[in-house]
């Protein structure tokens, strides 16, 4: 996936808006089944919300990690809540059709 500009991010907070949290970063941090289900998240809806329930003071690098390892993309930071994207690799199952640059 090539990298978003920052019209087509400004594009998915939007659409991100009225979304509510899928994922959420508890006690146990950034483990293999978080980041599972982060990717079954992406695959059924494309774009999520991550709410950290803890470790909010190290929610950007866990961002960080997360978008490595679902390889996936943030979109924005609201507060405790990290806005992720990965497109659907199959045309015909994509739900987001992204602005041009």
């Amino acid at each position: 996936m090539k990298k978003l500009s920052s019209h087509q991010e400004k594009f998915l907070r939007g659409k991100a808006h009225h979304l509510d949290p899928v994922v959420m970063v508890g006690k146990n941090g950034v483990t293999e089944s978080l980041i599972k289900m982060v990717n079954d998240a992406l695959n059924s809806h494309e774009l999520i919300k991550v709410r950290f329930v803890e470790f909010k003071d190290r929610k950007k690098e866990l961002s960080r990690e997360l978008t490595k390892n679902s390889k996936s993309e943030i979109v924005g930071m609201i507060g405790h809540i990290a806005i992720l994207y990965r497109q659907h690799p199959d045309e015909d199952k994509r739900k987001i059709e992204l602005p041009s640059k």
